[in-house]
């Protein structure tokens, strides 16, 4: 299937940075009926659904993976994707040709400079697709808290933030607790699962009380997700994987749902994505933990879900690929026009939408 089949164009003006304030206040397209398109705020949720609906979330939490390095003058950005073990990581790095295996890399902040750091890494390897891989010079059971002191949220690309400099405000935009969702558990993700962004407790309190259910699951979702896609044809694209695992718990509550007749609701990509992973083909979910690449394009038939939660993605990507397989290529990109005339804002920090499975098994 051609690349170009999911290109459109999106004035960068549309490219929220921020999220809204408060997060339940951002825009809805609601697309849970096959034939409408209906703006809502996202506190209209609870509106939409019913009772018994089953909603989905990916309880990962975001770590702060992006790191500000020096190697003698040269200076690099690092975005930590995918560990190895307690002390080494995989890593996109900017400026990484300036790096030779053996170098070591200094770690900065706003108010430490290279020199005096005591936070460093080691160069391992270095892969044309797979970026650099990186030893950091501490016992494994430190490296959190030195990500936590030095690290910054590894935000996509388009969210434009200033460099540290020294003697500036580290994390001035906050979002440390913006790029993170409030019920997230489980510390491994490198990138958000932004669908769950919009949710705050007034919603929560709201679909409790119309009888919706909602259980977790977890994907560390790696920076991978915000690859292009560069090949022109679907078939020769590459996936990186990420890891997950869904327990025997949430299995049964999503098989129950499914057996009664109730609606299973993704909260988000990543969610979906791991659904999809564990289902048989059948429908039938079964406990799973370790890694998922699956790659969803229009034809798919889906085993898990009757809706999704989710933001605006990039065109050409594999997000956009995977909404246009749940609704139709067609009905995704008349929603996303008129989403642009609308002013909706775009991407993670963005606006949602909630969309009706139509390509169901």
């Amino acid at each position: 299937m051609k690349v170009d089949i999911f290109d459109f164009e999106l004035d960068r003006s549309l490219i929220a940075d921020r999220p809204a304030d408060p997060r339940d206040s951002s825009r809805l397209l609601d697309l849970s009926e096959e034939d409408k398109i209906t703006d809502r705020h996202f506190y209209d949720l609870p509106d939409i659904l019913r009772p018994g609906d089953l909603l989905v979330f990916n309880d990962t939490r975001v770590i702060p993976a992006r790191l500000y390095g020096a190697r003698g003058e040269a200076r690099v950005e690092v975005t930590l994707y995918r560990p190895v073990d307690g002390i080494k990581w995989w890593a996109f790095i900017k400026n990484a040709k300036r790096l030779h295996p053996g170098d070591t890399i200094r770690f900065y902040t706003d108010d430490i400079a290279p020199e005096e750091s005591a936070f460093t890494a080691s160069v391992i390897e270095k892969k044309a697709d797979d970026g650099v891989l990186l030893a950091f010079d501490c016992p494994p059971e430190e490296l959190a808290s030195r990500l936590q002191k030095y690290g910054l949220m590894p935000l996509p690309p388009y969210i434009k933030r200033d460099k540290p400099v020294h003697g500036g405000i580290w994390d001035k935009y906050n979002d440390k607790e913006n790029y993170q969702t409030i019920y997230a558990r489980h510390d491994g993700a490198v990138a958000a699962p932004t669908a769950g962004l919009h949710f705050t407790d007034r919603v929560f309190k709201a679909l409790a009380e119309k009888g919706v259910e909602k259980v977790f699951v977890t994907l560390h979702v790696g920076a991978g997700t915000f690859l292009p896609v560069k090949t022109e044809d679907t078939k020769d694209h590459k996936m990186h994987s990420e890891y997950c695992e869904i327990s025997p718990a949430a299995c049964d509550a999503v098989n129950k749902a499914k057996a009664e007749g109730r609606r299973v609701i993704a909260v988000g990509t990543t969610s979906l994505r791991l659904l999809e992973t564990a289902a048989d083909e059948k429908g039938v979910l079964h406990p799973f933990a370790g890694d998922t690449g699956i790659f969803i394009t229009p034809g798919y038939r889906f085993k898990a879900i009757d809706m999704i939660i989710t933001n605006f993605h990039l065109p050409k990507s594999t997000l956009f690929m995977l909404i246009c397989a749940i609704a139709g290529t067609d009905r995704m990109k008349a929603a996303y026009r008129h989403a642009i005339e609308q002013k909706y804002r775009f991407y993670s920090y963005g606006d949602s939408s909630i969309i009706k499975c139509v390509n169901k098994i």
